[in-house]
């Protein structure tokens, strides 16, 4: 199996929705909102998005984003999703596109790559993640 790893472009847009649904737990993405805030981002300098693929077909994803902190004295980059098609989990996909998030990550002289998990600590850990802080959230509600 060849696995191909690239930036997103915009013909990935209907393809991306679909693994990004399936990620979604807390809210249900909607294709309108999706596709304005998939071509917002694609233009976004402090934003990656980057696709994991075989034969053709979209496989993976990670969407990070690269701020500056007062903390870190810098930049640092948030994983804000992470997501590998359950019948390619197992197979380093979701390794290698942290690993490229790391190369981003360096290329822009950050000081850290964070991100929050639920479901994925061990994952996290066994690429050498360490547990950090507890996360909390307050839902806005916007009618």
């Amino acid at each position: 199996m060849s696995i191909n790893y690239r930036e997103a472009v915009l013909q990935d847009e209907e393809e991306l929705f679909g693994l990004a649904a399936s990620l979604a737990t807390s809210y249900k993405p909607n294709m309108k909102d999706y596709s304005t805030i998939f071509k917002d981002l694609l233009s976004d300098k402090n934003a990656d998005i980057i696709i994991a693929e075989t034969d053709a077909r979209l496989i993976g994803y990670v969407l990070v984003f690269h701020h500056s902190t007062f903390y870190a004295n810098g930049v640092i980059s948030w994983v804000e999703e992470l997501f590998v098609i359950e019948e390619f989990r197992g197979k380093k996909i979701g390794k290698k596109l942290m690993e490229l998030v790391e190369e981003k990550a360096y290329q822009r002289n950050s000081k850290l790559v964070a991100l929050a998990t639920r479901r994925a600590g061990s994952f996290y850990k066994a690429i050498g993640y360490d547990d950090s802080a507890v996360y909390f959230k307050k839902t806005l509600s916007q009618e």
